[in-house]
């Protein structure tokens, strides 16, 4: 589109300002995309990333990055609004990092998903592809989440009119990052993302937290006594809360914790953790139990899964049981089939199949995450399947195939990172029946099949929504073995 640069844009060259700018499609990051024609002898069109804008603005844009190929842009002036675009429900839309795509309506959303991994699949595979199957929709558009972890801080995060106001301004807040300044959280009123009481636990901690004077964590000093809060919520009605401190103070955690157990006796779990450390993971780190149990349960049919406070389970839970029921479908088990289930975490998907296999392997890197796997077995009478942790480059050997039988079908779910290439080369090796493959980012899945592609060809494929007003897609992917 010919655009006009104005004269705030001649002042900084390197970061230009355009007027009346079409925004004309959108990002797989979750931004939208406007196309900019450059001055000069070359008239080049340069890709223009813009936040907080959807398809059919017209905007002047901001420049607050630039290089050779792309550009990246914030709108400064609506000139005329999308005939798609909806308001947004979340009072912190555009400052909080999350639900982007709040101002576009939910079907919209589908829509480019789908076509997202459509485009990623065939652009970036190179391969022969069927039609995709229609995204499969989230049922819920809010309160999805079963996990949500807030942060405290006394660096909260200012609008302008509050920078412009010189009274004097309460700093604590808890809430989340503001995206790319890890010092600056927003002060979430109400969150859509986790069904109540989340809201309530923590307007509840946050007001207790000031009207006793405790300290909220200095990100940059790395001081204060209040430091995360993770609420988890499951579809069986368990509630597991755990409080992260930077230091011990046995009086003042007793406080805070007692208050919360009094004001939330449905709370199932209620947890604490000590971290002193630079970083706020803690995986590494013993997390303690103050009242009720050490886990919450998930239900998945007939299926029960324990959680504890570091473990990994599918954040949207509705979404994650139609999932593995596609996996399942894609698997085609009749209960005659060793099947290996690669980056297993702690087990859900082989144990959602194992009632529909001979043989269920599972693997994964992370020694805890397997005996989670193991628990899961166990609490459900499962007897056909092993775990083993490891890497799985080294793990899946001809003498680990051997021990454990040739798998009929490999189903595999990867980080965003994708496989590693070896990989690749131990399932063209170990030459399944079929491969079920689950990913997180369809732009590294499509890397991935187009290395299967010599011995593998992709049956069907098909998107799925786990996460409504982000850019995230999900996708599974079924390869059978070429005649």
């Amino acid at each position: 589109m010919d655009v006009k640069l104005s004269t705030v844009g001649r002042k900084r060259k390197k970061l230009p300002f355009y007027e009346k700018v079409e925004i004309i499609d959108l990002a797989a990051e979750g931004k939208a995309i406007a196309k900019i024609k450059t001055e000069g002898a070359d008239g080049r069109e340069l890709i223009v990333f813009v936040s907080n804008c959807v398809p059919g603005d017209v905007v002047d844009i901001q420049v607050n990055r630039k290089k050779k190929s792309f550009m990246e842009a914030f709108p400064v002036n609506f000139h005329k609004y999308s005939d798609v675009r909806v308001p947004a429900k979340c009072v912190h839309f555009g400052v909080c990092g999350g639900c982007k795509w709040q101002n576009l309506p939910y079907a919209k959303q589908l829509e480019y998903k789908h076509k997202q991994v459509v485009e990623q699949l065939t652009h970036i595979g190179g391969i022969e592809l069927p039609k995709a199957e229609p995204i499969l929709a989230s049922a819920n558009e809010y309160f999805y989440r079963n996990k949500l972890e807030f942060t405290f801080s006394n660096r909260r995060w200012l609008t302008k009119e509050e920078i412009q106001d010189e009274s004097p301004k309460q700093m604590n807040a808890l809430g989340f990052h503001i995206p790319k300044m890890f010092d600056k959280i927003v002060d979430v009123e109400t969150c859509w993302l986790q069904a109540e009481p989340s809201n309530e636990i923590r307007t509840e901690i946050r007001k207790y937290a000031l009207e006793n004077e405790l300290t909220f964590f200095d990100l940059r000093n790395n001081e204060g006594f209040l430091r995360n809060l993770i609420i988890r919520t499951s579809t069986t009605g368990d509630l597991m809360v755990i409080l992260s401190f930077y230091y011990e103070d046995k009086t003042l955690r007793e406080g805070i914790l007692k208050h919360i157990k009094e004001q939330f006796p449905q709370i199932s779990s209620l947890m604490y953790v000590i971290n002193p450390k630079r970083n706020d993971t803690i995986t590494d780190l013993p997390v303690k139990l103050f009242a009720g149990n050490d886990h919450i349960f998930e239900q998945m049919e007939d299926l029960r899964f324990k959680i504890g406070p570091k473990s990994f389970y599918q954040t949207n839970s509705e979404q994650a049981y139609n999932l593995y029921c596609l996996v399942r479908e894609y698997a085609g088990l009749t209960g005659k089939e060793t099947v290996y289930d690669l980056y297993t975490g702690t087990g859900t998907i082989a144990n959602f199949v194992a009632k529909k296999a001979k043989k269920v392997v599972g693997v994964e890197y992370v020694p805890e995450a397997i005996e989670d796997a193991k628990v899961n077995s166990e609490i459900n009478k499962i007897e056909n399947t092993v775990f083993y942790a490891g890497d799985m480059k080294d793990v899946l050997s001809d003498d680990f195939i051997a021990e454990n039988g040739k798998p009929d079908v490999i189903i595999t779910d990867p980080p965003r990172a994708g496989m590693h290439k070896d990989v690749v080369k131990v399932i063209l090796n170990a030459a399944p029946e079929k491969i079920v493959y689950v990913s997180c980012n369809a732009a590294t899945q499509a890397r991935d099949i187009q290395l299967l592609d010599e011995k593998y060809k992709v049956v069907k494929y098909r998107p799925v929504d786990m996460f409504p007003h982000t850019a995230h897609v999900e996708n599974i992917t079924l390869l059978e073995r070429r005649l």
